[in-house]
């Protein structure tokens, strides 16, 4: 009998990051999960860089209680992402079911819009440090900042430990040999 995948939801908007997102996807998929990309509506959704990756479903269509982890890339999709109120209830929801939250450079932009980051340390873009602070979190210029459920990394370079750390909290850590 086969190992159910894991599920893992990325919610993205237009004028994502481009590497933040198909970089985490790439890696949680190449260890066995399923990642469902959410969007405001289902279809190709343009990245900042010119790539594209296509909404399979919206967040009408989802729940929390669908996966086991949420990642927020960075770029410009969290802006987008924070003034569509079914985004930030699903985010709201997913942080406070205990689940792993993944975010990334702008990523903790939704996390303030949904209310989540008062009294939890952790970093994101430095271009937002104030107003992850001014939301009541605890700004940290760190790689790597993982916080009870709160995953989050800074920039593109971030890119390996974050992974990493995604990996470590799905439960699908890299495989002896594979880089």
């Amino acid at each position: 009998m086969e190992t159910p995948r894991a599920r893992v939801a990325m919610v993205l908007a237009k004028n994502f990051e481009d590497i933040e997102a198909t970089d985490p996807k790439a890696y949680l998929e190449s260890r066995g999960a399923e990642v469902t990309v959410i969007g405001i509506e289902r279809g190709p959704i343009e990245g900042k860089k010119g790539g594209t990756l296509d909404a399979e479903a919206t967040f009408a269509e989802v729940s929390p209680d669908d996966f086991a982890m949420l990642v927020i890339p960075g770029g410009g999709s969290p802006e987008n992402l924070r003034i569509h109120e079914p985004a930030v209830e699903f985010t709201r929801r997913f942080v406070e079911s205990g689940k792993p939250v993944a975010s990334i450079c702008h990523g903790p932009q939704l996390l303030i819009s949904a209310r989540v980051v008062a009294g939890r340390t952790l970093t994101s873009v430095n271009k937002i440090r104030d107003d992850v602070a001014n939301a009541g979190g605890n700004y940290v210029d760190e790689p790597l900042v993982e916080d009870g459920n709160l995953i989050t990394s800074r920039v593109p370079a971030d890119l390996p430990v974050f992974d990493e750390a995604l990996g470590r909290a799905l439960g699908v850590p890299t495989p002896a040999g594979v880089a």
